[in-house]
């Protein structure tokens, strides 16, 4: 029979890291407002209304996969509010902060309560998994356009005010917090001689900040000259890649109404960074990607190049156009550096060990943690675990059931 396991502990580390990860998001929060309160008393209001219009789309895109979620999530996992109320907030646009905030409850209550703290603890993953998913869409569909869109604001009046810059800090602050927690999530599906190392978080995060920097400074520098021309650009880019998506067959929501929202979010995040979401081997396919995102992100700074006129006022920006490139470059090599000594399968190979009949070994070698219960697993981001870390498409499927398979054991 596969060992059960329990999820990784929760203690008053991981309490103090959500009650940070809380006061992140709400600092997030009120710059967005300070930096389009500043754009309109400044005189542009356009600057403000794009700015508050990226944070309302964001704001509703989570919100609506958050009501969706809570809605599929089975009775006793859900919060003990009303339907009604839990909608309302979701309404509001605090359906993201009702979950930080539940979240801190039930962490307070599992690390200073002891009676049921195995349920508690599986209770306490489950929230915090979705937060963590919540947390990267809501970053990547909102923190990095408003960091391209300050780019472009500084870089057009040549000057950067107090509420521009400590807006670019938290939002990098956000991007960066993202990033590392959903890595987090995602290794605690892996058995504990997997957990996360600091090494691999290193590197993780070096690795996508490498990719994302130049992508953002590319779309940044191609709205300089035009800023309709990201009009077109973003809608024909966002299209190919929900194409792409849709064309990879996933399965991520209850229903299709909403998988075509997931494939939409999934498509915007895609348009600034990797994200893996089809089962089986992602070689080929990060190849097919980075290489359309090299060639766009390049021709859009060829075509700055091109379009500017001669002026010392943006002289400074050739070195960091010309770093663009190593830029983007090295962060594939912190990629592959990741997959060739970092990631989980090669920590398999190097012990030497394969369990052939293991029901939870993926077929490269890597071992998903079994639960007991498993209507206390949050599939959403287990199915993402194994799309991240599993690389056979036969054992994928095979670990989908895996819990049940536990069940039916015992």
């Amino acid at each position: 029979m596969p060992p059960r396991t329990a999820p990784p502990r929760f203690g008053p580390l991981q309490l103090a890291l959500a009650a940070a990860g809380t006061a992140a998001a709400t600092l997030d929060l009120c710059m967005d407002g300070w930096v389009a309160a500043e754009y309109a008393r400044r005189g542009h209001p356009g600057w403000a209304a794009l700015s508050l219009s990226l944070l309302a789309a964001a704001s509703a895109a989570a919100q609506a996969c958050s009501w969706l979620w809570l809605r599929s999530d089975p009775p006793a996992l859900r919060p003990a509010v009303p339907v009604a109320l839990l909608a309302a907030l979701h309404l509001l646009q605090l359906g993201f902060f009702f979950r930080c905030l539940y979240a801190l409850k039930v962490g307070w209550r599992v690390c200073w309560a002891k009676a049921e703290e195995e349920d508690e603890q599986r209770h306490m993953a489950f929230i915090s998994h979705d937060i963590s998913l919540l947390r990267l869409f809501e970053t990547f569909l909102e923190n990095t356009p408003q960091l391209t869109l300050l780019l472009y604001i500084i870089l057009r009046t040549n000057k950067a005010e107090l509420s521009q810059g400590l807006g670019m800090g938290t939002a990098f602050l956000c991007v960066s917090w993202s990033l590392l927690d959903y890595h987090q999530s995602l290794r605690s599906f892996l058995q504990d001689k997997h957990e996360l190392s600091l090494g691999s978080s290193v590197i993780y995060f070096l690795w996508n900040l490498f990719l994302i920097c130049p992508r953002i400074l590319a779309v940044a520098l191609f709205a300089l000259l035009w800023p309709y021309g990201v009009a077109v650009h973003f809608p024909l880019v966002w299209l190919a890649m929900f194409l792409w998506v849709s064309l990879q067959g996933t399965d991520f929501m209850e229903s299709a109404g909403p998988e075509q929202l997931y494939r939409a979010m999934v498509a915007v995040i895609l348009y600034f960074s990797w994200f893996n979401v089809a089962q089986g081997r992602t070689l080929y396919r990060s190849i097919i990607y980075h290489g359309f995102i090299l060639v766009d992100s390049t021709l859009l700074g060829l075509a700055w190049l091109w379009g500017r006129a001669p002026s010392e006022e943006d002289s400074y920006l050739l070195p960091v156009v010309s770093a663009a490139l190593p830029c983007y470059l090295l962060g594939l090599g912190l990629r592959v550096t990741y997959y060739k000594w970092l990631h989980p399968n090669v920590l398999v190979r190097q012990e030497g060990r394969y369990d052939e009949v293991d029901a939870h070994r993926g077929g490269d070698g890597v071992e998903f943690r079994s639960f007991l219960e498993p209507d206390l697993v949050n599939r959403r981001m287990q199915w993402l675990a194994q799309t991240h870390f599993s690389l056979s498409q036969p054992a994928q499927q095979h670990v989908l059931n895996g819990a049940a398979a536990v069940e039916s054991a015992v």
